[in-house]
């Protein structure tokens, strides 16, 4: 069992760190909220911090999981932040859907300092991190992989090294991509035998069954039929994962037509007051509603 710190309690954080602690391993939490890792603390029987810095002192392994490249820099390199607390030969992970950049500058950063860094963005949603089923997608040294795993897996259970560092920001923009192709094919689906007037649920049921079928149709079809959407990966997340995919496309050659046109329905969506909507919500441009 480890000595371990979790930075940013949003709802992947909060219950990843919860299963670092049912793990069995010695867990500190910060929050840019006090009071929710405060809440986290009671509820665990861990303890929480009121700074990065304060969070690490002591940490074989540090996480993190919060919003986006600035969010991921403040609690590393700012005012308090982890790298200036974490000790030589202690390991940071970073959970963020971030850039590859940022990784790369971060790593570079941690190196100077003696610290082990990897990137390691997840895939599975708020229920994903709750169950302790999370895909994570790693980047960094095999050895200092090989060393941090076991403690990821408390929440992960595909945990997996695709190469260098950055590899695994660059590995999570692929899942993006692919998610938004399939949310748009299925939100025209639902679409169709809504207007065909077929049962929505009997379709969904008999297509997930054959070639049709994904993760996306099996845990949305039937919310998308019902016209739900207040839950689930929202659609700012969304777009601001997009933006990343779309941005290093820029910068490497890669052509995103369809993710392009879907990252401007998501705009629309947005623009239609669902931010929040989780993001099979495409289906409402199609329906009206």
């Amino acid at each position: 069992m480890a000595k371990v710190a979790f930075l940013g309690l949003g709802v992947m954080g909060y219950p990843m760190a919860g299963h670092l602690a049912k793990g069995g391993h010695d867990v500190c939490v910060y929050n840019r909220t006090t009071a929710k890792a405060e809440a986290w603390a009671k509820e665990h029987g861990g303890s929480s911090a009121a700074t990065p810095a304060e969070a690490v002192k002591g940490a074989d392994f540090v996480f993190a999981c919060v919003g986006n490249d600035n969010d991921i820099r403040e609690v590393t390199t700012g005012e308090n932040g982890a790298f200036g607390a974490m000790a030589s030969g202690a390991t940071f992970v970073d959970h963020t859907t971030a850039s590859a950049d940022i990784a790369r500058e971060l790593a570079a950063d941690a190196a100077g300092r003696g610290i082990k860094f990897i990137d390691g963005p997840v895939s599975g949603g708020q229920a994903g991190a709750e169950n302790g089923v999370l895909t994570v997608m790693c980047g960094g040294a095999e050895a200092d992989f090989e060393a941090a795993k076991p403690v990821m897996e408390c929440y992960g259970r595909a945990v997996t090294l695709m190469g260098d560092v950055g590899a695994g920001q660059l590995t999570k923009m692929v899942n993006q991509i692919c998610i938004a192709g399939l949310v748009q094919g299925l939100s025209e689906g639902v679409n169709f035998a809504q207007k065909a007037g077929l049962d929505v649920d009997l379709v969904v049921d008999v297509i997930s069954k054959g070639a049709a079928g994904s993760w996306q149709m099996e845990n949305r079809g039937k919310t998308m039929g019902e016209d739900k959407f207040d839950f689930g990966f929202a659609v700012d997340w969304m777009r601001k994962d997009l933006g990343i995919c779309l941005n290093e496309a820029n910068n490497n050659g890669a052509r995103l037509p369809v993710t392009a046109l879907v990252d401007q329905f998501y705009a629309q969506v947005q623009e239609k007051g669902g931010g929040r909507w989780d993001t099979s919500s495409l289906l409402r441009l199609l329906s009206g509603s």
